[in-house]
């Protein structure tokens, strides 16, 4: 089905309240500027990485993962049919990975020097993790927006739009190659950057495997959101619902979601360290909360496929995901006694008026762009 503008009134009651809350996160983050990391937030030398990475960027990034998720089955793999689900895909992937950034440069001591990253080359440390992360989605922020670009383009009828429209057609191969590629690189090395923390990451999420498991996690919680979002659309805008491709969809994550689990406890036997998991303190809880939120799906894909299962079974790995990510930057990390870290109410504030502002623009595009296939239709029972 063609992609059309939704329409409609953009300023809306529940649209304003979403500015007021962005334009809320915008005031605290200009006072985070004013006072500084040490005022405004419960960062230390202990836990230097807190909320802003642990969900904004690395928990952030793999729910927006869904263009990269989607373009794999359809470009990779020759799934012509689940094309009507690439363009929301990819605009929830440049506005989570455009969030994302602007989530490093709030945490950083000295945001203004974020140009000097990809320009003094000359410096780069070849063998940080964290360069490949930093360069990798500072240039898949730019490539999301360019393979979005078409559908911004498609609603003008100027020469000057259809000329740019036409030489974007003919380099659209080479960056969608480019898109397949970053996220690869950069998802599994926010794995990586923990298996630098040594012995003070928990045994439980300490494993060699971390780059692949951060890998796998990626793509069931990118085809998991994509099918939350779409339900989500479906039923908030009364479009007609990709139910067939979305179950498909869904039980594909749902796959992966169970994969990632045998290779997680089949890790664990073969380094010798399943005890810990048996154990029924803090982390061998919340390890076998992941677990089960991860299998759970697969469970649920078996009943009768509604919108309204969908959104509960996608809504549960997407948070099994997410979970885990989160588990592995904050949880499992342990800097020694002395040290330990909640994040303070301005960390909050800031990353619930960035989630605001994303979902804000998200409305805001689909209803004056080409980006959601189906014609009007009423909600389905769900």
């Amino acid at each position: 089905m063609r992609a059309e503008a939704v329409g409609g009134p953009i300023f809306t009651r529940t649209y304003k309240a979403l500015l007021a809350i962005g334009i809320l996160g915008v005031l605290i983050t200009a006072w985070r500027f004013w006072v500084g990391l040490g005022a405004s937030t419960a960062l230390s030398d202990g836990y230097p990485l807190g909320i802003w990475i642990a969900f904004d960027v690395v928990t952030g990034t793999a729910l927006a993962c869904g263009g990269y998720a989607v373009a794999l089955i359809v470009y990779i793999f020759n799934r012509g049919k689940y094309h009507p689900l690439v363009r929301p895909a990819i605009l929830t992937s440049a506005l989570g990975y455009t969030i994302a950034g602007a989530s490093v440069a709030i945490d950083l001591g000295r945001p203004w020097n974020m140009w000097k990253i990809p320009l003094y080359f000359r410096h780069w440390n070849l063998n940080s993790a964290l360069l490949e992360v930093a360069l990798c989605i500072m240039a898949y922020v730019g490539v999301l927006w360019i393979e979005l670009s078409p559908a911004l383009l498609e609603k003008w009828s100027w020469p000057p739009a259809k000329r740019i429209s036409a030489i974007l057609d003919r380099a659209l191969p080479w960056i969608i190659a480019l898109g397949m590629l970053l996220p690869t690189m950069h998802q599994s090395s926010l794995g990586s950057l923990m298996l630098l923390a040594g012995p003070k990451l928990h045994a439980l999420w300490n494993t060699p495997f971390l780059p692949l498991f951060f890998l796998i996690t990626c793509v069931a919680m990118g085809y998991s959101i994509v099918v939350f979002e779409s339900t989500f659309s479906s039923i908030a805008f009364k479009r007609k619902p990709e139910t067939r491709l979305l179950v498909n969809l869904q039980k594909i994550a749902a796959i992966i979601g169970v994969t990632f689990v045998a290779a997680r406890l089949l890790d664990l036997l073969v380094r010798g360290q399943f005890g810990f998991a048996l154990r029924l303190d803090v982390y061998g809880i919340f390890f076998w909360i992941e677990n089960v939120l991860f299998i759970l799906p697969i469970l649920m894909t078996r009943r009768s496929a509604n919108l309204g299962m969908l959104f509960r079974s996608a809504m549960v790995l997407a948070v099994a995901g997410a979970l885990f990510r989160f588990d592995t930057y904050l949880l499992a990390f342990d800097s020694g006694p002395g040290w330990h870290y909640f994040p303070s109410v301005a960390e909050l504030l800031i990353t619930i008026g960035l989630v605001a502002f994303e979902l804000a623009i998200y409305i805001a595009v689909v209803k004056r762009f080409p980006i959601l296939s189906g014609a009007a239709a009423p909600a389905p029972a769900h």
